[in-house]
């Protein structure tokens, strides 16, 4: 019962195949070989975007970073939420590639409405030399709390954005989950909201590890490829990533491992409010915040069911106390699993 995180269950086979299959012969290094740019060509399809350019990388981390910096100035500051990744699990790595750029933290939640951006927006860019300049909003779709911006608060955001002149960057660590839940379109999901620059992700949905940075303005590619150089981030061996995103995009595997993962979540949600089970956050694709009490938590534990507390800690005497434990999703994760799990929360 491997609740932990969706970083931690296995590759599918059609992308160990594929690196079996990359693994032969010889091929140009550096993403200049034939089936990096077959993966290009084909993000560039699903995205209908055939001017955008697209790179790939190792981590979601140097995806983000690498893309932000691309849009940032060092003396700006980037807009996004207090949980964003790029606050919270990237130790600095924003301020680090752009040069200094600053956070600004939009909000209190893991989403920002137009209103709090507005806000924060107006609240920095005043002080002339003196403070950071106004500079790209980053938004989270699924959040770290589980949820999905819709379609309409992303056109909404990137409008107020916009209306600064500030370019919108998406982390899309998990991004075919969102897409699954909205059931839209890529292209709907990012430069016909008003997205400037995409991490899509790949890692969390089963691959080894790759994903892609989209940039809808092919103006920005050049500099993106002097950065990802000069940040350590270009493979020499490039195929082995191309192999794994050119599976990932095959047959549509990238969007089958999501509805997997996002159905296992539905199952587990569905079940925890059978019985009774509230949630901190409403659940909306792969992630479930369930809150129970430090005794069922530890029943739960004790059976064989792995996964975090968002808050508090499993130390108390109160047995009673409801604490919030963060239940994620993978495309692997059997079905039994789920049942077993909400066999035992029902004692």
């Amino acid at each position: 019962m491997y609740f932990a995180s969706d970083n931690s269950g296995p590759v599918p086979q059609e992308v160990l195949d594929a690196l079996a299959e990359a693994n032969s012969g010889y091929a140009m290094g550096y993403g200049d070989d034939p089936l990096t740019a077959e993966v290009q060509t084909r993000i560039r399809e699903i995205f209908e975007a055939p001017q955008a350019a697209v790179y790939l990388v190792a981590t979601g981390t140097a995806a983000n970073v690498l893309g932000l910096a691309t849009v940032t100035q060092p003396w700006q500051t980037i807009f996004c939420t207090p949980v964003a990744h790029i606050h919270q699990d990237e130790c600095n790595a924003p301020e680090f590639y752009t040069g200094g750029a600053k956070l600004t933290l939009v909000g209190d939640g893991d989403r920002m409405t137009p209103e709090t951006l507005r806000a924060a927006i107006e609240a920095e860019g005043n002080r002339g030399v003196h403070g950071p300049q106004r500079g790209c909003v980053s938004l989270t779709s699924v959040t770290e709390c589980g949820t999905v911006y819709g379609l309409d608060e992303l056109h909404a955001l990137a409008a107020v954005a916009k209306g600064y002149g500030l370019p919108v960057h998406q982390d899309g660590a998990r991004f075919a989950n969102a897409l699954v839940a909205l059931d839209c379109s890529p292209a709907e999901m990012t430069w016909k909201a008003g997205v400037d620059v995409l991490s899509f992700g790949g890692t969390k949905n089963g691959l080894m590890g790759a994903e892609a940075v989209v940039l809808f303005d092919p103006d920005r590619a050049q500099e993106f490829e002097y950065r990802r150089k000069r940040g350590g981030h270009l493979f020499s061996k490039h195929r082995y990533l191309s192999a794994q995103m050119a599976a990932y995009l095959t047959d549509d595997l990238w969007l089958r491992l999501a509805r997997l993962a996002n159905e296992r979540a539905a199952q587990l949600a569905q079940g925890l409010r059978d019985c009774g089970v509230d949630f901190a956050f409403e659940p909306a694709a792969n992630m479930v915040f369930a809150q129970l009490t430090r005794a069922t938590h530890k029943r739960l534990q004790d059976a064989g069911a792995i996964y975090h507390l968002w808050e508090g800690t499993q130390e108390g005497n109160d047995p009673d106390e409801f604490l919030t434990g963060r239940l994620v999703c993978d495309w692997s994760l059997p079905e039994q699993d789920v049942t077993r799990f909400l066999t035992v929360l029902k004692g």
